[in-house]
């Protein structure tokens, strides 16, 4: 193992600065939140549903999205991971967001060729490509941003802009006080997370200590949810490490049963992470707390992750 206080080896194992991605994630949900203030906007007054189509690190951000505004948006919210695009997607009262951070990805480009043939409502979001010269030949909104980093380092971006475009739809209730607040939250966690504080005052150190040599399934219900898909992504991604992600309460109604066999693997070899926050749902905390305590006494480890801020 590593030591993870040893910053001479950082340089090695992050070639591409993930740790500096990380530091000025804060300050690129800000700033993406005020560039969707003043991009231009589709003629959207009758939109009667919402489709954002994306891949990988564009459409974690619309899932994110989708699920903060479950209960304040006035159409539904539909995230399309797939070449071309659902047969209810139609017309111009359908508003399909085509995400993509290069602007090349195939399957985006596919929806974006669907969109144009149903005849929908549509804007594009990227840092430009094929897909933003397409959209400005046929006069459709582009909203660029300006990132040179990974896909999956501008969640910033993917969550900021889309926030921004419901928000400017009048879809949703302006959410800039409390973004504005989970700002100031995310700055105030990296007092303890960043890279130069010692394991010993680091939880983040110490959760790489602890998901070290395992196989780790995140577990996450509501607005959490897509926090567990992304967090499987990341150790993913990042640290090369297989893991997977659960939804509860679902999870509740099949996975737990899953908790037997095989126990050589399941025991040793394997993490069971839970998410919770102030925002879980009072019957959804209590399934978090008693799932966790049921995969402890079939003896997997197993550990809690908070989420702060309001």
């Amino acid at each position: 193992m590593h030591d993870l206080d040893n910053f001479s080896e950082f340089k090695k194992l992050d070639p591409q600065n993930m740790l500096g991605e990380i530091d000025g994630l804060p300050d690129q949900l800000k700033s993406a939140w005020e560039l969707g203030q003043t991009m231009p906007l589709p003629d959207a007054k009758n939109v009667q549903r919402l489709v954002v189509a994306g891949m990988g690190g564009s459409a974690i951000g619309a899932d994110l999205v989708a699920s903060a505004v479950l209960q304040t948006c006035t159409v539904p919210v539909f995230v399309h991971r797939d070449y071309g695009l659902p047969a209810f997607a139609k017309g111009r009262e359908t508003l399909v967001v085509l995400s993509s951070h290069s602007g090349n990805t195939e399957e985006t480009l596919a929806s974006f060729d669907a969109a144009v043939a149903n005849q929908c409502n549509m804007i594009v979001i990227s840092t430009g490509g094929e897909l933003s010269k397409r959209a400005k030949e046929k006069g459709i909104p582009v909203w660029t941003f300006v990132h040179n980093g990974q896909p999956r380092a501008a969640v910033g971006f993917s969550f900021g802009l889309l926030l921004a475009l419901f928000a400017r739809l009048k879809l949703i209730p302006d959410p800039g006080s409390a973004l504005q607040e989970a700002v100031s939250a995310m700055k105030k966690s990296q007092e303890h997370l960043r890279a130069e504080v010692p394991a010993v005052n680091n939880p983040a150190k110490r959760y790489a200590g602890q998901l070290m040599g395992r196989w780790v399934t995140v577990f996450g219900a509501g607005p959490l949810a897509p926090v567990a898909r992304r967090f499987k992504g990341q150790i993913n991604e990042v640290a090369k490490a297989g893991a997977n992600f659960e939804f509860l309460p679902e999870a509740d109604h099949n996975t737990l049963a899953g908790t037997i066999h095989p126990e050589e693997v399941l025991m040793p070899h394997t993490l069971a992470l839970f998410l919770r926050s102030p925002s879980d749902h009072p019957r959804n905390r209590l399934r978090v707390d008693l799932t966790k305590q049921a995969f402890m006494l079939k003896g997997i480890n197993t550990e809690f992750l908070d989420g702060r801020g309001e």
